[in-house]
């Protein structure tokens, strides 16, 4: 059986950081990503994973297809980069509107509630070990 796959987006800024999203209750964080609905493509999916996680709508022809790789032993991710000046967005607009069910309460919680900019440096300080591999092989 194939393992599932994330699709994401590789968000950097003119800096060469990275934008990522701070994983609700975990002590990660991530860059936006998430399983296809039925018919979406890769690209489909990756663009709405991004909007939703963090309210910012990209363009598919905007993205540079990086392809599928292996993540953990469980998922594959299959991502995709593009650039997003700081000028032309401000994080603060940033906003995840994919809710999930909480662990503890069972109150609908947001799935990301914090974003920065990360450069690649400072990477394995906020993501975990696998993201980290995946990210730090991708941005040279």
């Amino acid at each position: 059986m194939p393992k599932p796959v994330s699709y994401g987006v590789l968000i950097l800024n003119e800096h060469r950081s990275v934008l990522l999203a701070h994983v609700t209750d975990q002590p990660h964080w991530d860059i936006p990503k998430g399983g296809a609905e039925p018919g979406e493509t890769p690209v489909q999916a990756a663009v709405r994973e991004t909007f939703e996680e963090t309210g910012i709508t990209l363009q598919p022809e905007a993205l540079e297809e990086l392809g599928l790789m292996t993540y953990t032993s469980k998922k594959n991710l299959h991502l995709f980069k593009t650039q997003l000046n700081t000028a032309d967005w401000d994080l603060a607009r940033c906003q995840c509107t994919s809710f999930f069910p909480h662990f503890r309460t069972g109150v609908a919680t947001p799935e990301a509630d914090a974003f920065r900019w990360v450069r690649l440096a400072d990477i394995p300080i906020y993501c975990t070990r696998n993201l980290t591999a995946v990210l730090t092989r991708l941005i040279n």
